[in-house]
């Protein structure tokens, strides 16, 4: 039973079919969650009531008469305690005590309101998909990346493009966090240049474009995971990446390694 088990956990393709599950899984179910909150109801200052008087007992003249005729004796009087003047209390009002900043989820992306021309590439058996307007340009691997020492595993090295050389990132390991195939770089054949940025992302093939509507992927707002998921297109089963999102997330992965890239 425990060999079997190391062998599914080993297997690539197994792994590939899970993490695509997972990628479609963590779109639907984000889109089915995000719906708006209920407003919270607003703390309103309590009012003091005053405590009603006590009713008047109308009693008969006669006793009130007896009582005004027994000789009143002193009642004991009282040390009067020392008075302690107690500190002005601040009342505040709701409006004037300042509420923390809500932190607003990602909205969709700007082109992501008309149709566009997107185009599929395959990464380690995993279909992904960018839009053209951010796609930019496609060089072929026709010579090895080296790789610098030191590096993390997702960095493959640099690759010279016309005036200044190319980041290239190996996306199946950036994407599936340790769980891409051992082989995934033996197969790239191809570098995807994101928009006007210095990353590429290695991938071993690139497919059709075509036309997509919005209506037709289905957008994801809530980014906690996976920020670079903009959304899945269901019918092509690809994940459309967030390119403006994925160069930040390379970026901000550079700085806190202390990568010297330049």
């Amino acid at each position: 039973m425990a060999d079997k088990k190391m062998t599914q956990v080993a297997d690539p393709s197994s792994a590939i079919a899970s993490y695509l599950d997972e990628l479609l899984h963590t779109a639907t179910d984000s889109a089915l969650r995000e719906e708006p909150e209920p407003p919270k109801p607003v703390a309103r200052e309590r009012t003091r009531i005053a405590p009603k008087p006590a009713p008047v007992v109308a009693r008969p003249v006669a006793e009130a008469k007896s009582e005004l005729r027994k000789p009143e004796t002193p009642a004991p009087v009282a040390e009067k305690a020392p008075e302690v003047e107690s500190p002005p209390v601040e009342h505040k009002q709701v409006a004037d005590i300042p509420s923390p900043p809500e932190v607003e989820p990602p909205g969709r992306p700007e082109w992501s309101d008309k149709p566009f021309e997107c185009l599929i590439f395959t990464v380690a058996g995993l279909q992904l998909a960018v839009p053209l307007i951010l796609l930019g340009a496609i060089h072929r691997i026709e010579e090895p990346v080296k790789p610098i020492p030191g590096s993390p595993r997702w960095y493959m090295g640099m690759r010279p493009d016309r005036d200044r050389n190319l980041r290239v990132v190996d996306t199946a390991e950036w994407i599936m966090a340790g769980r891409a195939p051992a082989d995934a770089r033996d197969n790239y054949r191809f570098v995807i240049r994101l928009d006007s940025s210095e990353w590429g992302l290695a991938c071993d093939d690139v497919a059709q474009s075509f036309t997509l509507k919005p209506d037709e992927v289905r957008w994801r707002t809530a980014r906690s995971k996976r920020p670079w998921l903009a959304g899945t297109v269901i019918d092509h089963m690809c994940a459309l990446i967030d390119v403006k999102t994925m160069a930040d997330l390379l970026v901000r992965a550079e700085r806190e390694h202390h990568l010297d890239l330049s």
